[in-house]
This record gives structure tokens, C-alpha cells and sequence, in this order.
């Protein structure tokens, strides 16, 4: 007696149920796999095994017909699935995807016959070269036969857990078709790919147009993906379909390819906005600006945490939180909201007033509760509630004392600018690149770690505005409204007005003089060579507000001093304003105190100095910003000059690149610290990048990510880069399927039992399906007209590592038989040498 017949199973244990959710190991990894799905709580189509020793060479053995009936009557009326269930099949190193022959909508009368054709398949000579390109014993046992109760689906597919391609943990990967799910495991017809980003938990990739499955539908066999890998300890790849609402598996077995380790777990709320900021920073902002304005927000804001009376520890232990009060995303600047919470957190008074201190963060939607309830002090009581009064009266007064103080905080704030940028400061244009390092530490130990003006007269301009238009509106009502609006825009010393002020008077001078406005428009500046007044008035103009120009605060804006085009096109402009609209006004008498407070002598009083105190304010805000501009514009020439200098001594392409490195960069490679000296190639990376950046659309004014910050690009970028789905004649993209880059002949075929490869090439398909094995053992690469993502093509072509394109449009009309083409299965680009 041979050892197969001594281990056989008795006749009344060849066919096995699957309701009981164990199996025996002579069934195979594809029964044994949904025997284990049924065991973990999963619902799986009924089904029964049949064991290959069921079959002799003309079919079912005699004697179990009766059985095979029996059995089928139990899963009920047909039709049914007749599967494979190989001893190797679906196993955790080796897939055998497609190697074996499944049959489906069997009726009953037919499923014997069924299960002998694919129990014969076991012995087809596509498996055994599918073995033999793995490395594996050529001669396999003949499979069990799983029977299968058919669902009638309305849609299925195929989902990974993990992505096959790039490796990821984190994304499940699904691919949909209408109804039954063969042709698109085949790769005979393409399905919509959809991406699921778990650690979101959002939608990171879907199809466009009319989608087969619904967002809730998606999310539903992603959910199933992640609990089948959870039952089975290792990253899978299912079958699955609807029939219905009702989700079912069909099967599931291990991915096989090499992937990156599973992320821990992460519970970090990352929430970032720019409802503010993009004010200041609009678009596009360069890494310079970028890494500036992240220091210079550190620094202001250590200072003003301290000037309200936080303590040097509590600021020291916070580091992390002044530092990281901005982000950038896809070349967007944020604000760290999170972080500006904590921040607001160790104020006075937080943890007595949190609910009025919030608002003080003045974004358009709230924080949520599961972020806020875990950051700060829990809300006072008892004793050390009249603590933190304490605290917050220590504030008061210290913010009394810098209000009384401010004309000479800022007077002094004003004397060392001018002493940093003043006309006795360094020649920028005659200094060599330390100089200018040490020129920029000087700006910033001077005027940015000593931010103290501006500060506190913001805060205090935010405070006095309120309050004084709390107190018009309670007393006076909408009169005092009114009266309040007016006395703040009526302010003529402020500086801001001051370049309207100028231009108008710019364009008064040249309406004087006739075809003036046109030599501005088409010779430039040098149309006022002859005009000294127009020329006087205008380098005066350049000399005082030369930083200014849109964007001024992003230091890679080009500026009015570079290019004074706009200013010329609005001389112009002003010059052709009739005379008479200068001179129109609206005629109604503005109200006044007098006239709001009659009869209340008191309070019009504590008003008036009040609403003036704060016009005061806002004054200054305004005059201080414009110093700022002076420093930014002061700090853009000091970086374009290094960047100048840096091109000279042939380290950057062009002066203006520095505006792609970050301002570490820049003083390490002067001062010595850079941690790489290849400025070109970090500047190259970031011009690809802002290039990238600058085809996608501006992200979301409000932006939340579960994890490290760095989940928020990630997501930006997956979710909404542009669909690229051809190219020119030279190149195309289609799917990528499998990494790596070959260059090679490309070889069409069209009919694997004709053609052949010789070793290296290309092939080139219209479609493929697992017969194509032994053509793909010559393979460098896989380029398929048919097929996504998850079809079987993809999945050998993985197995094998060799690189994959699919979807690939017309790729045989396209691409000449004997060409050499170039393959990136990464990203899906396939390019033509010599078209």
C-alpha cells in the first residue's frame, strides 16, 4: 500500500462541510483559509470541500454521488462556485494566483463534472512553470475542490490590506467592478481603483465620474480588509462582494509581496489652518519665507508668553510648542492650531476663563472638545481659583506698565532698527558671504529676538479695539458704532495711506505733462530721465516703500526697488483719474462725542479717551507693520546676496535659488554647520516639489490628521494629485503595479502559443491571465493595455519583481514591436526611446 493511500482519509470523510469552521490540511490553503473566516465570526458563502482523493481520472470516485447531493442540498438551490484548493494555494510565500481553474455559476446537475475539470487542472503545465519561476518542486498535488454557494452580486472585487506596490500599512487598496468579480481578477476589464487611508480614515485616492461603489460601501470592505488581517496576524488580500447591501468574502489569503512594518499607534490630533495666516502668506510660500517666519514666530511669542508673566521654566519645557507655531503643506503656510492652544494654555487666567481665552485664537470654526479637553490646567476651584486670580492680576499690571511704557518701547524699537538697516549699515552689494551671515545675526539678535514693540502693542490693540467697541455699542448703540468706525478710519498718520497718498500725487504731476503716461507704460522708469519733479518724486517713493509690493512678507516676492513696474502701470493709471473724483466726498455731518453722549457728560469722557487710546493703537499696528516690511525687506536682499554669492563660488545655479533652501541651510553653508554641502541638489528637490505643488489646487482652509504631522502631506498629496492618464507620443502613465525600472526591447505579443520572448525583454500585452506565466519568465517588465492594479498579471509580476505597468491605453498600437522603451513601475510612466 502506497503512503498516499495509508493516510487517505475513510470515504465518509472525503467530502468535508465548512460549517464547522475546521478543516483538514488535505483540503488546502484556500478551504483552509475560509474555514478559518468562518471560525473568527466572518461570513464567508456556505461551502463544502471535496479532497482530491475524491477523483480518479475519469471523475467523482464511484459511491460518493449520494454524498456530493447531500452536501449540496444543505447550501441549498444553485447556482455554485467550483474553486481550487490547492496544498500550496493562497499560501503566506507563494499566491499560485490564477493557476488553478475556477468554474462559477454551476448549476447542480453540473458540479460534478465541474469539480473534476478543475481537480484535473491541478495538472496543467502552467503550474508547473509558475513552480518552477518561484524555485519550487515542479510536481504538485492535485487540488481539493471547494463548492461554494454563487452570490448574486451587484458588485465585487479585490481588496489588500496593505498596498503591494509601494509597501504601505497604512492604505487599503481596492479595486471594483459591477457585478460578478472573474473578469477584473482576470484582467480582462479594468475596475475602478479606490484608496482608503486607515490612519485617517478618509478617502485617499477614488475614481472619477460614476463610481460603482458608494464612499460608505468602500469604507465597508476596507474595514472587512483590516478585521481579516487582524484575525489572521498578517496582511491580506480578499475577495469580496456585495450582494445587495449585504458585504460577504469570498476568499482571503496572505499578500505576498515585501512590505514596509505596520506603523504603532499614534493618537496625536494634528489640526492645521490658515484662515489667518494666508493673509500674510498667500499660495506658494518658499522654504526661506517659510523657515523665517517659523523663527521669528518662536521668538515673538517666547516673548510675549514672558512679558504676561509665564515662567522661564514652563516657557524652556515648551519648546517644541514655540517652535512649531506654523507648517508647511504642499508649499501652504498653516497655523499649528494645537500648538497655539497650548500656547494660550499657560496664560493667566486659562484655567478660570478658558471658554472667553478661546476666542482670543480668533479662527472661523472651534477646536473640538476630544483635543482641547486634554490640553491645560483642569478648571480651577477653591483656593486655586483666587491663585490664578492672583496670577492674572500680577499680568494686569504688568501689561499696565508696558501700556504706559510703550511710546518709549517703541521709540527704542525704532532707534535700533534704523541702527540695523539704516544707511550705515552693510554694503550688501560690495559684502562676501560671511559678512552677510554675520549681517543677518545681527538683524536677528537686534530686532527679531527682541520683537518687544510690536508685540505687546498688538496685544494691546486687540484688547483696547474690543473693548472700546464693546463699551461705544452698550452705551450708545448703533450711533456709537458708527462713531467708533469713524474715528478709526479717519486717521491720516498712519503710513499705510501714506503710498495711495503719493501715487496720486505721482499721477497728478504726469497728467501734466502730455504722452508722459504713455513713455511710463512703454519705456519703463526711463521715461522720467526728463521729468526731474516726476523722477524726484518717484525715487522717493522707491527709497521709503521700495520692500513693498504684493506678498511683501514672503521674502522670494520680487519688490518694487527689482521690478517698479506696478508702481508705474498705477502712476499711469492715477494720471488718467478725472480730477473731479479725488474731490468727491459723502456730504453727511459725522456724528461726535457731543453728539452721542448728550447728557452724559461722564461717559463721554471715559469714551473718548478710550476709543482714542485705542485709534492710538491701531495706528501704531499699522506704522509697525511697515517696519516689519523694512526688516523682511532687509532680510531678502542680506539672502539673495548670500544666494548671489553662493552662485559665484558655483554652489547654486542662480542667485535666486536660495530662496529653496531653508535658512539653516543658508548660514550652514557659510558658517559651517550644513549637514550637506550639495546645495544643488536640495535645491532641485524643492523645485520639483514647489512644481508639483503649483499644479494642485490650494488644500483646505482647515486640515486634521491622526498621527505625525507629516500625515497631513502625505494625505494632501495621494488624495490629490492630478490624475495623469497619457502623455505624449514618447510617453504615457498608466497604473503601476509592481517597482522597478527596466530599459529594454519591447516585444508585442499578442498570442502567447506563437510568440515568444527571448530573455530581457519587454512584454507588451493587450491583456494577460495566468496562462501567460511562461511568457512572463523571460519578462523584464510587464506592460498591459487591460487590467488594474489587482489583476492576477499584477500580482505575478510582484511575486516575480520585475516592474508592472497596467491600464496602460492602446499600448500595442502604440508601441512598435523590437523598440526600446523604458518601464518605471513605480510610477506608472512608460516612455518610448526612439518613437
Amino acid at each position: 500500500m502506497t503512503t498516499a493511500a495509508r493516510h487517505a482519509p475513510p470515504a465518509a470523510e472525503i467530502i468535508l462541510s465548512g460549517q464547522s469552521g475546521e478543516m483538514s490540511p488535505q483540503a488546502g490553503g484556500k478551504a483552509g483559509a475560509l474555514a478559518r473566516l468562518k471560525r473568527a465570526g466572518f461570513n464567508p458563502p456556505d461551502f463544502f470541500v471535496i479532497l482530491p482523493h475524491a477523483f480518479n481520472a475519469k471523475g467523482l470516485k464511484p459511491g460518493l454521488r449520494r454524498k456530493l447531493d447531500a452536501h449540496l442540498a444543505q447550501l441549498g438551490a444553485g447556482p455554485f462556485a467550483v474553486r481550487s484548493s490547492g496544498a500550496q494555494e493562497d499560501g503566506a510565500e507563494h499566491s499560485h494566483a490564477g493557476q488553478f481553474l475556477s468554474l462559477l455559476n454551476v448549476e447542480v446537475k453540473g458540479v460534478a463534472k465541474a469539480a473534476h475539470r478543475v481537480w484535473q487542472s491541478g495538472h496543467a503545465g502552467s503550474v508547473n512553470a509558475y513552480r518552477k519561476t518561484r524555485g519550487l518542486a515542479e510536481a504538485e498535488p492535485a487540488p481539493a475542490v471547494v463548492v461554494q454557494k454563487m452570490i448574486d452580486a451587484t458588485s465585487a472585487g479585490v481588496a489588500f490590506s496593505a498596498d503591494p506596490v509601494s509597501g504601505s500599512r497604512n492604505r487599503v487598496i481596492i479595486s471594483a467592478i459591477e457585478g460578478l468579480g472573474d473578469a477584473l481578477v482576470s484582467g480582462e476589464e479594468d475596475g475602478e481603483t479606490w484608496q482608503i487611508d486607515i490612519i485617517q480614515n478618509s478617502v485617499a485616492e477614488r475614481p472619477g465620474g460614476e463610481t460603482v461603489l458608494s464612499d460608505e460601501q468602500a469604507f465597508a470592505v476596507a474595514r472587512l480588509a483590516q478585521d481579516v488581517e487582524a484575525a489572521f496576524g498578517v496582511p491580506q488580500d480578499i475577495e469580496w462582494a456585495f450582494d445587495g447591501n449585504e458585504l460577504y468574502i469570498l476568499q482571503a489569503r496572505p499578500i505576498t509581496t515585501k512590505l514596509q512594518a505596520k506603523p504603532n499607534d499614534d493618537e496625536q490630533t494634528v489640526i492645521l489652518d490658515n484662515s489667518n495666516i494666508v493673509e500674510s502668506y498667500p499660495g506658494l510660500v518658499s522654504p526661506l519665507t517659510y523657515s523665517f517666519a517659523r523663527y521669528a514666530y518662536a521668538r515673538v511669542y517666547r516673548s510675549f508668553v514672558r512679558m504676561v508673566g509665564v515662567g522661564e521654566d514652563v516657557i524652556t519645557s515648551n519648546a517644541p510648542v514655540f517652535d512649531n507655531m506654523l507648517s508647511r503643506i504642499d508649499g501652504r503656510v498653516y497655523y499649528n492650531l494645537v500648538n497655539w492652544y497650548k500656547a494660550l494654555a499657560m496664560l493667566p487666567g486659562f484655567s478660570v476663563n478658558r471658554a472667553h481665552m478661546e476666542t482670543m485664537m480668533g479662527v472661523s470654526e472651534p477646536l473640538p472638545d476630544e483635543v482641547t479637553s486634554r490640553i491645560g490646567p483642569a478648571p480651577a476651584g477653591g483656593f486655586g481659583r483666587w491663585l490664578e486670580y492672583a496670577r492674572m492680576g500680577r499680568a494686569g499690571f504688568g501689561l499696565l506698565v508696558q501700556a504706559i511704557r510703550l511710546p518709549r518701547t517703541i521709540d527704542n524699537f525704532q532707534q535700533r532698527l534704523d541702527a540695523a538697516i539704516g544707511p550705515d549699515s552693510l554694503d550688501i552689494a560690495s559684502a562676501g558671504a560671511s559678512e552677510l551671515a554675520a549681517e543677518y545675526r545681527r538683524i536677528e539678535a537686534s530686532l527679531l529676538d527682541r520683537w518687544d514693540a510690536p508685540i505687546i502693542n498688538d496685544f494691546l490693540c486687540m484688547m483696547a479695539f474690543g473693548a472700546s467697541r464693546k463699551v461705544m455699542e452698550k452705551w450708545f448703540g448703533q450711533n456709537g458704532l458708527e462713531l467708533h468706525n469713524h474715528v478709526m478710519i479717519g486717521q491720516g498718520d498712519i503710513i499705510s495711506a501714506e503710498p495711495a497718498r503719493r501715487i496720486a500725487e505721482m499721477g497728478t504731476m504726469v497728467a501734466n505733462v502730455d504722452g508722459l503716461a504713455e513713455k511710463l507704460e512703454s519705456d519703463g522708469a526711463a521715461a522720467l530721465a526728463e521729468h526731474r519733479a516726476v523722477k524726484s518724486a518717484f525715487d522717493s517713493y522707491i527709497e521709503k516703500f521700495g520692500d513693498r509690493c504684493t506678498e511683501e512678507l514672503k521674502l522670494e516676492s520680487t519688490t518694487l526697488d527689482e521690478n517698479p513696474g506696478p508702481l508705474l502701470a498705477a502712476i499711469a493709471a492715477a494720471s488718467r483719474r478725472p480730477a473731479s473724483a479725488a474731490d468727491e466726498r459723502v456730504t453727511t455731518t459725522p456724528l461726535g462725542f457731543d453728539t452721542v453722549a448728550v447728557g452724559k457728560p461722564l461717559r463721554r469722557f471715559v469714551a473718548r479717551g478710550l476709543v482714542n487710546w485705542s485709534k492710538a493703537r491701531v495706528r501704531d499696528r499699522e506704522n509697525l507693520r511697515f517696519e516689519r516690511t523694512r526688516i523682511f525687506g532687509r532680510a531678502r536682499k542680506v539672502f539673495l546676496a548670500v544666494g548671489r554669492e553662493l552662485a559665484s563660488l558655483g554652489h547654486l545655479d542662480d542667485a535666486r535659488d536660495v530662496f529653496l533652501l531653508t535658512v539653516e541651510e543658508v548660514l550652514g553653508a557659510v558658517e559651517g554647520f550644513a549637514a550637506s554641502q550639495d546645495l544643488r541638489s536640495i535645491v532641485a528637490l524643492r523645485k520639483a516639489e514647489t512644481n508639483q505643488s503649483a499644479t494642485r489646487p490650494d488644500p483646505d482652509e482647515r486640515l486634521v490628521a491622526r498621527g505625525a504631522a507629516i500625515n497631513v502631506g502625505s494625505m494632501l498629496q495621494s488624495g490629490r494629485a492630478p490624475s495623469d492618464t497619457g502623455g505624449s507620443e514618447s510617453e504615457r502613465t498608466g497604473t503601476a503595479c509592481s517597482a522597478g525600472v527596466v530599459t529594454a526591447k519591447a516585444r508585442v505579443v499578442r498570442d502567447p502559443s506563437k510568440q515568444s520572448l527571448a530573455q530581457g525583454d519587454i512584454l507588451v500585452a493587450r491583456h494577460t491571465d495566468p496562462g501567460w506565466i511562461a511568457v512572463f519568465s523571460n519578462a523584464s517588465a510587464i506592460v498591459v493595455e487591460r487590467g488594474s492594479l489587482l489583476s492576477h498579471s499584477a500580482i505575478v509580476a510582484r511575486e516575480m519583481g520585475i516592474p508592472c505597468v497596467v491600464a496602460l491605453k492602446h499600448a500595442t498600437q502604440w508601441i512598435s514591436d523590437g523598440e526600446t522603451i523604458t518601464v518605471d513601475g513605480s510610477t506608472g510612466k512608460v516612455t518610448r526611446l526612439a518613437p
